[in-house]
């Protein structure tokens, strides 16, 4: 009878684990697609409501300084109503986001953005630290089922939007609130988790912890500089390469399916990078290799040949995908227990995500003036030379040491 309990028991909890697992990876299907289903149709979008690029770049920046306005706050919230039914409000308000963005004018356009960046927020900062609660013993593998999951749906998202907006008669709010279902179905799937109200210091590193204050530390400003520039490259090409693929004669539907290129090359490497990371004594090269690669490819850009552009893009999707991941990785490896790790996540995804704001507004408003992207383009390869700065100094081997808070 005792062992037939255990038995029943150990077959609840693989039922749990499995229905966790599956919530994780619908959740984290959502964190992406709100904003990769934009870039395509930011044309049919400008074009339909008479604005200018500047303002049409606002639609992917606005999320980001949503990130970097909320991000400080997420542990706050989860700390009071748990990670589980935090992650549930977050996606109701995500749903709202979705409907409100496609009703009428700029404002609405404007305002559900808003509302889409902030519900956002909320998953990019928990989804890592539930799964190194619930699985710590597959924090490598899940992590990279989470980020598969993110970014192949978000690279579907680019490639269909414009046929979906085509099938619609309501054009491309028809295709935008078409992804609406998706973030039903993961909220469905994430109800039988509101069982469960886990916090933040709860699981297996929730023991003493040291003070560090991490915005004191040269190494973390280091970490959050490179969180900032690799993500400014990638939603700046996210909000923009079909524009400018489109200045070299490329069709609407094409230019899109490039963009899916684009996030189909990021995601491999977000599994193959911590492989290689870990293994290493320190990640110096790695960071260099990463930065030349994009360098590269924003250079492949300017050439204007079809086959060059193809390989350009696969290398700034590969390469942006492994400085990402390379970035989680710095999360963990700088710093020295759990609760750093989450100061660390909120500081970089913080001042990182504001840095990366600035790229689609700043790109699209200088185009604006030329009337041309080159000059966009040789901003992000100078970019590009800061973030082998930054990243071979986040790869030195040591930990985070700063004076200890009061």
């Amino acid at each position: 009878m005792k062992q037939d309990a255990i038995h029943i028991q150990n077959q609840e909890s693989k039922i749990a684990r499995w229905s966790l697992l599956i919530g994780i990876l619908f959740i984290s299907s959502n964190l992406r697609v709100p904003l990769t289903s934009v870039g395509s149709l930011l044309s049919q979008i400008r074009d339909d409501l008479g604005i200018n690029h500047t303002i049409a770049g606002s639609l992917t920046t606005i999320p980001l300084l949503a990130f970097f306005l909320v991000s400080p706050f997420v542990y706050v919230v989860a700390k009071r109503l748990g990670m589980e039914w935090t992650i549930f409000y977050s996606f109701l308000l995500l749903i709202i986001g979705l409907i409100v963005r496609t009703l009428s004018d700029v404002v609405l356009l404007m305002s559900g953005t808003a509302l889409i960046g902030v519900a956002i927020t909320f998953g990019n900062v928990l989804l890592p630290g539930l799964i190194k609660l619930k699985f710590p013993s597959h924090i490598g593998l899940y992590t990279g089922l989470y980020a598969v999951c993110m970014y192949i749906l978000g690279a579907l998202a680019a490639g269909v939007s414009v046929p979906l907006s085509r099938m619609s008669e309501w054009g491309w709010r028809g295709s935008l609130l078409a992804w609406t279902m998706l973030s039903i179905i993961a909220l469905l799937c994430w109800i039988p988790q509101l069982r469960n109200k886990t916090g933040i210091r709860k699981g297996k590193d929730a023991g003493p912890t040291v003070q560090n204050n991490v915005w004191k530390s040269p190494l973390a400003w280091n970490i959050t500089l490179y969180m900032g520039i690799q993500s400014m490259v990638f939603f700046t090409m996210v909000s923009w390469l079909p524009d400018i693929l489109k200045s070299f004669g490329y069709p609407s539907d094409v230019a899109g399916w490039m963009l899916s290129l684009l996030q189909m090359a990021f995601v491999p490497f977000t599994f193959i990078t911590p492989l290689i990371a870990e293994k290493l004594k320190d990640q110096r090269l790695l960071s260099a290799i990463i930065g030349v690669i994009i360098i590269f490819g924003v250079g492949g850009l300017l050439v204007g040949n079809p086959i060059i552009i193809a390989l350009a893009i696969i290398c700034i999707g590969g390469a942006c995908g492994a400085a990402f991941s390379l970035c989680m990785m710095f999360f963990s490896l700088r710093t020295n227990d759990g609760q750093e790790t989450a100061q660390m996540s909120g500081m970089a995804q913080s001042i990182g995500y504001f840095i990366a704001a600035v790229g689609p507004i700043l790109l699209g408003f200088i185009h604006d003036i030329t009337n041309s992207w080159s000059l966009p383009i040789i901003i992000l390869g100078v970019a590009s030379i800061f973030l082998i700065i930054t990243g071979i100094k986040s790869g030195t081997n040591k930990k985070i040491e700063v004076p200890k808070t009061a």
